[in-house]
C-alpha cells in the first residue's frame, strides 16, 4: 500500500471517528478538524486507504467511503459544479486511481458501492485520457471469477456508459455487450440487481447506438445487430419468470424498459419477437390491476415502496410506468400501431381503473389542498400511476381518436355495471371508479363532443349528465367525486337542460361557499372556467337562455371568489387557481365588470404588494389589472386606486427593489390595456416617476422594468409623451432618451441591457423624426455596449437595432456603421456583423429570429445587386475544421486544442446562414419530409420543372420576392411582445420565405460564386428546397 505521513492518518482516523461520536460538542470538533484536513495534499488518498483497510472497523470504513466520494466531487476537478479548492494533486490522483479499484472486490456491500460510485465519479473526468487502464480494469473484473468484482464493475460500467461519446462507442460498444449479455442470462450466478444493472447498461448503449447510427447508418449493423437477436430472445424469456430470486419487478421494469428503446428504434428486427412480448407485457398490466385497485387505490400503500442500492424504486408503480411507455411507443411506431388499436377497448378499460384516485392521494389532497391543486393541474410536474395512465389514453386519443371515443363509451358502461354491484355489497370505494371515468370523459372532451355531435358514437350523453353526473352531485358519498361532478359538468354544458344547468350552475356557488370541504371548493373554481366560457359561446352566437341563467349568478361567483382568496392567501397554488378563474368570470360581462371594480381592484391590490416576488401570482394579477384597464366604465375608478399605490412605491426611499421593478410591471399593464389617449394619472403623475427612479439607480431589475414601462409609453402614446414637459423644460422624448442613454452605459450591469434593444428601436420607429442628432448617439451607444456584451440575450438584443434598421433605413444604417471605427481597427459594419453572424445561430424567440434573418436575407439581396465593397471586403468564420490525425478533442483538450475554421466573405456566411436556418424548420416540419421523401430517404422529385421556370428569370429582383414574403401567414399564436404583434414581420411564415428567397437566389447566375463555400450538409439542404412544395 501506499505510504504517506503517519501522524496525518492517525489524526484523520481520530477525526472520522469523532465525526461519529455520539457528544454533539465531540462531532462539531470534528468537523471543523475535517475541513482543515480537506485542503491537505494526501487527504484523498488517506480516505482511499481508510476505505480499503479490512484492519478498520466497519463504521470507519464505511464513512471514510462516504468521505471519499464527497471529496472527488468537491476538489478531483475545477471543472465540477460542486468544486472547491484546491485541486487534487496529481500525484494524489494517481495514487487513488492506483488503489482504489481493489476496493471493487469488497464483500461488505455498502462500502463496494460507494467505491463504485467513486471510481464512477473520478472516470467522468479522467477516463480514457488520464486513465486509460480503467477500462481494462473493468473489464477483468467483469470477466472474473469473484462475485463482488462483478457486481461493484457492473456498478461502474452502468455510470460509466452515460458518459460515452460518440466517438468512444464503435470501440467499447463491441467489448461490453457480450458480457454484459452473459452477465444477464447467468441467472443463478449473479444477483437480481446486478443483471437489472446489465439491462440497464444494455438500454444506454443501444439508445446511444441507434442515435448515432441516424447519422452513420452502418454503425447500427456492425454494433447492435450482432447481439440484438439474442439479447431480445433473453430479454422476452425474462418476462415470463415469476417473481423469485431471480426476478422481481425492478428486473422486469429495466427490461421493459429495454424493449421499448428497442422498438422505437429497430421495430423492423423487433416485430418478429412482438408474438412473445406483448402476451407476459399484457398479462403484467391485466394481472397487477386487482393487486394494484385492492392495495393502492382502496387501501393506501399495499407494500413498502422498495427502492435498491443505487436509490432506484424497485416497486410495482414503476413497472407500470414503464409499461405505459412501452404501450406509448408502440403507438408511435408504424409497425407496431395496428397491434395495439386491435386491443383498444380492452386497453382503455384498464387504463381508466389506473387512473382511479387512490387512498394515499385522497389523504394527501385533503390535509394539504395546494398539492391537489399542483397534482390535478393539467400541467402538472407531478408524476403517478393516476397522471401516467391518463397520458396514455390521451396519446391513444391522438392517434385512434374515432376508435377511442367508441371504446371509451364501451367501457363506461361496464365500469358502471361493475361500480353499481360493487355499491350493492357495500363495497365503499365504488365511487372511485365513477370519479375515474368522469376524469377520462372530461379529458378527451374535444373529441367525445365532436363524435357526439356528428353521431359516430352511441353514447348519450344528456342521460349519462342526469342519471350519472347530476345523481352522483345530490347524494354525495365522498368530496372528491362531488367536485369531479361539477369539474365534469362544465365540460359538456350545451347537453344540459335549463333545469340541469340550472342545479349544476347552483352547485357551483354552493361548492364555493366557506363549509365546503377543499376538494369541493377547489373544484368548483376549476368548474367556473367551462360555464363562463359557455356564457361568451353562446353570447356571440345569440343564445340569451344560457346568458339568462349565468348572469345573476356571476356576483355570487365573484363573492365566493373573492373570500376563497382570502381564506387561501397564504397558498400561492391555490391563490393562482382563483384568480385564473376571477379574471375568466370578469371577462363575461363588461357592465357586471365595472359593478365589481370596488371589489375585485383591492384584492389585486393587496395580491400584487404581498406576492410581488411571485411571478406566477404577479401575472394573474396583472390579468385582473387588465381587464378592469380595457373596460372604460372602471378604467379610471381603477387607476384613481391603483397609480397612488404605485408612485408612492416607485418614490419611496424604504421599498425593496424588487417591488419596485414589479411595480412598474404592473404599470407598464395599465398603459397597454388602458384606452387612448392616456389619462392624466398615467401621463402627469406616474410616467415622471418612472423617469426618476430608473435614472436614480443600479439596480438590474428596476431597470430592466423601468425600460419595458417606458417602451410601453412610447408605443402606447409617442404623442404625448412628445408633448410632456417638465418643470425644468425637458420633454418626456428627451427623459426616454436618457433612460435609454443609461441603459447603455458599457460601464453598467450588463443585464440590464437585455430589453434596450426593444427600447431604442421603439423610439427610432415612434419618434425617429423627432430624435435628430440623438439618433446617432443612440446607435453609437449602441455599439459602445455591443463592444462590451458578454451575454447572448444582450448580444441579441442590441444586434436586432441594426435589424430593424435594416428593414427600415438599409441605406443609412449601412453608412452611419461604415463611418464609424470598431474596436479592432476596422469598421464598425465589420465588428457588427462578424459579432452577428457568429452568434445568429443561436438566436432565441420567433420574432427575433424572424427580423434577424429576413435582415440578413435583405441585406445579402443588397449585397449582391449593388457589388458593394463595404460588405465585399468583410470575411468571417465559416466552417470549422476537424484535423482527424489529431483526434477526437475531449473535456480535457479543448483548452489545449480550440476548435480552427474556415474564412469566407461575409455574404457567403449569410447564405450558409440562411440554408442553415431552412434545414432546421424543414427537420421540425414533418408534413414536408412526408411528402418530400420516400421510405429509404430519397428524393421524390415530383416537383422538378422548378428549375426549368426559374431558369428564365436571371434578372428578376429579389425584393420582389421579400415583399411577397409579407403575404406569406404564420398562423402560430404565441404570447408575444405586444410591439412584435403589431410588426408585419411577424406575421410572415419564415419556412415559406426562405425557401422562396433560396430558391430565387440560387437561380440567380452570380450564385455559381458561392457554391464553393457550401459544405456537403447546405448544398444538399439546397437540392432539398428546390423540390418541396411550399
Amino acid at each position: 500500500m501506499v505510504e504517506v505521513d503517519a501522524g496525518l492518518r492517525q489524526a484523520l482516523l481520530e477525526t472520522v471517528t469523532g465525526l461519529m461520536s455520539p457528544d454533539q460538542g465531540s462531532r462539531a470538533q470534528a468537523e471543523e478538524q475535517i475541513k482543515a484536513l480537506e485542503v491537505t495534499d494526501d487527504f484523498g488518498v488517506l480516505l482511499c486507504q481508510m476505505t480499503l483497510d479490512n484492519e478498520c472497523s466497519l463504521s470507519i470504513r464505511q464513512l471514510a467511503a462516504v468521505l471519499l466520494r464527497q471529496y472527488i466531487d468537491s476538489h478531483w476537478s475545477q471543472d465540477g459544479e460542486k468544486f472547491r479548492a484546491p485541486e487534487t494533486t496529481p500525484n494524489a490522483k494517481a495514487m487513488i486511481r492506483q488503489m482504489l479499484p481493489m476496493g471493487l472486490k469488497e464483500s461488505i456491500s455498502k462500502v463496494r458501492n460507494t467505491v463504485a460510485f467513486s471510481l464512477a465519479a473520478i472516470a467522468h473526468w479522467d477516463w480514457p485520457d488520464h486513465w486509460p487502464q480503467l477500462f481494462d480494469i473493468l473489464m477483468q473484473a467483469i470477466k472474473g471469477t469473484d462475485e463482488f468484482a462483478v457486481q461493484g464493475a457492473v456498478r461502474v460500467l452502468k455510470e460509466l456508459s452515460r458518459d460515452l461519446t460518440d466517438s468512444q462507442i464503435p470501440t467499447v460498444a463491441p467489448v461490453i455487450l457480450p458480457d454484459i449479455y452473459r452477465i444477464f442470462c447467468e441467472t443463478e450466478r449473479y444477483t437480481v440487481g446486478t443483471r437489472s444493472r446489465a439491462v440497464e447498461i444494455f438500454t444506454t448503449l443501444t439508445s446511444m447506438i441507434c442515435t448515432i447510427g441516424e447519422v452513420n447508418k452502418s454503425l447500427q449493423k456492425t454494433l447492435l445487430n450482432p447481439f440484438l437477436s439474442t439479447f431480445s430472445e433473453a430479454l422476452v424469456s425474462s418476462l415470463a419468470v415469476q417473481d423469485s430470486h431471480n426476478s422481481d419487478t425492478g428486473l422486469k421494469t429495466q427490461v421493459v424498459k429495454a424493449l421499448t428503446v428497442l422498438i422505437k428504434n429497430v421495430p423492423k428486427q423487433m416485430s418478429q419477437w412482438m408474438p412473445q412480448i406483448l402476451p407476459p407485457v399484457w398479462a403484467t398490466l391485466t394481472s397487477s390491476a386487482e393487486k394494484y385497485v385492492r392495495e393502492v387505490v382502496n387501501e393506501g400503500g399495499g407494500e413498502d415502496e422498495c427502492v435498491d442500492s443505487d436509490g432506484e424504486v424497485l416497486g410495482f408503480e414503476a413497472l407500470m410506468f414503464a409499461i405505459f411507455d412501452f404501450v406509448d411507443a408502440m403507438v408511435e411506431s408504424k409497425k407496431f400501431r395496428p397491434a395495439v388499436k386491435s386491443g383498444l377497448t380492452d386497453l382503455i378499460y384498464y387504463i381508466v381503473i389506473y387512473m382511479q384516485i387512490t387512498e394515499e392521494q385522497c389523504q394527501k389532497w385533503s390535509e394539504n389542498p395546494d398539492s391537489f391543486v399542483e397534482d390535478e393541474d393539467e400541467d402538472s410536474f407531478a408524476y403517478s400511476v393516476r397522471i401516467s395512465a391518463q397520458d396514455l389514453l390521451m396519446a391513444l386519443f391522438r392517434e385512434f381518436e374515432s376508435d377511442c371515443c367508441i371504446s371509451l363509451c364501451q367501457i363506461i358502461e361496464k365500469h358502471l355495471t361493475e361500480a353499481a354491484q360493487a355499491r350493492s355489497v357495500g363495497n365503499e370505494e365504488w365511487w372511485k371508479i365513477h370519479e375515474a371515468v368522469m376524469l377520462a370523459l372530461g379529458s378527451t372532451v374535444v373529441s367525445m363532443e365532436r363524435h357526439i355531435d356528428e353521431g359516430k358514437v352511441n353514447f348519450d350523453i344528456t342521460n349519462f349528465l342526469t342519471n350519472v353526473v347530476l345523481a352522483d352531485m345530490n347524494s354525495p358519498v365522498h368530496p372528491f367525486l362531488l367536485g369531479r361532478c361539477l369539474w365534469l359538468a362544465s365540460k359538456f354544458p350545451k347537453y344540459q337542460s335549463t333545469e340541469m344547468m340550472t342545479a349544476f350552475l347552483e352547485g357551483t356557488v354552493r361548492g364555493l361557499a366557506q363549509d365546503q370541504p377543499h376538494p369541493v371548493r377547489i373544484s368548483a373554481v376549476r368548474a367556473i372556467w367551462g360555464f363562463c366560457d359557455h356564457l361568451k359561446t353562446a353570447g356571440e352566437t345569440g343564445n340569451v337562455s344560457l346568458a339568462s341563467l349565468l348572469v345573476p349568478l356571476l356576483p355570487a361567483l365573484v363573492d365566493g371568489l373573492v373570500n376563497m382568496a382570502a381564506n387561501f392567501s397564504q397558498s400561492s397554488e391555490i391563490l393562482g387557481l382563483i384568480l385564473e378563474n376571477l379574471a375568466v368570470v370578469l371577462d363575461c360581462d363588461q357592465k357586471f365588470t365595472a359593478s365589481q371594480e370596488a371589489k375585485v381592484a383591492p384584492l389585486a391590490i393587496a395580491i400584487f404588494l404581498k406576492y410581488s416576488s411571485d411571478p406566477l401570482i404577479i401575472g394573474l394579477s396583472q390579468d385582473l389589472f387588465k381587464i378592469l384597464s380595457k373596460n372604460p366604465e372602471c378604467v379610471i375608478s381603477l387607476q384613481t386606486r391603483l397609480i397612488p399605490t404605485i408612485v408612492s412605491i416607485l418614490n419611496s426611499t424604504n421599498q425593496f427593489p424588487g417591488l419596485k421593478s414589479v411595480a412598474m410591471d404592473v404599470l407598464e399593464t395599465l398603459i397597454r390595456s388602458s384606452p387612448l389617449p392616456l389619462s392624466d394619472h398615467l401621463i402627469q403623475i406616474a410616467f415622471p416617476a418612472v423617469i426618476q427612479v430608473t435614472l436614480s439607480t443600479d439596480d438590474n431589475s428596476i431597470l430592466q422594468s423601468g425600460g419595458e414601462c417606458l417602451r410601453a409609453y412610447i408605443s402606447a402614446s409617442p404623442e404625448q409623451i412628445s408633448n410632456f414637459v417638465d418643470p425644468s423644460g425637458k420633454t418626456g422624448l428627451q427623459h426616454i432618451v436618457s433612460v435609454a442613454g443609461h441603459l447603455l452605459n458599457p460601464a453598467g450591469v450588463e443585464s440590464s441591457a437585455t430589453f434596450v434593444g426593444r427600447l431604442v428601436t421603439c423610439l427610432i420607429r415612434k419618434t425617429g423624426d423627432r430624435l435628430g442628432d440623438n439618433l446617432d448617439l443612440l446607435l453609437k451607444a449602441v455599439l459602445s455596449k455591443l463592444q462590451r456584451s458578454e451575454t447572448l440575450s444582450v448580444a441579441q438584443s442590441l444586434i436586432l437595432v441594426y435589424a430593424q434598421l435594416i428593414h427600415s433605413q438599409l441605406d443609412a444604417v449601412l453608412n452611419f456603421l461604415s463611418s464609424v471605427p470598431g474596436p479592432t481597427g476596422n469598421s464598425a459594419l465589420h465588428f457588427v456583423m462578424t459579432e452577428w453572424v457568429s452568434k445568429q445561430h443561436m438566436f432565441f424567440g420567433s420574432y427575433e429570429t424572424k427580423v434577424s434573418l429576413m435582415a440578413l436575407a435583405k441585406l445579402l439581396q443588397y449585397g449582391v445587386n449593388n457589388n458593394d465593397d463595404r460588405l465585399n471586403e468583410i470575411t468571417v468564420k465559416g466552417d470549422e475544421v476537424f484535423n482527424d490525425a489529431a483526434g477526437p478533442r475531449t473535456r480535457s483538450t479543448r483548452a489545449s486544442r480550440p476548435a480552427q475554421f474556415s474564412m469566407v466573405p461575409l455574404l457567403a456566411k449569410l447564405t450558409k446562414l440562411l440554408l442553415m436556418e431552412v434545414a432546421n424548420l424543414m427537420e421540425f416540419g414533418e408534413d414536408d419530409s412526408d411528402e418530400d421523401y420516400d421510405s429509404e430517404g430519397e428524393i421524390d422529385s415530383q416537383d422538378g420543372s422548378l428549375n426549368g421556370s426559374n431558369g428564365g428569370k436571371n434578372g428578376v429582383e429579389l425584393s420582389d420576392l421579400l415583399d411577397e414574403g409579407a403575404e406569406l401567414i404564420d398562423l402560430e399564436d404565441e404570447d408575444e411582445d405586444p410591439d412584435a404583434k403589431l410588426d408585419p414581420i411577424n406575421a410572415v411564415d419564415l419556412k415559406k420565405y426562405l425557401i422562396s428567397f433560396l430558391r430565387e437566389f440560387s437561380s440567380q447566375p452570380v450564385f455559381e460564386h458561392f457554391l464553393p463555400h457550401l459544405n456537403p450538409t447546405e448544398a444538399l439542404t439546397l437540392q432539398h428546397i428546390q423540390q418541396i412544395q411550399i
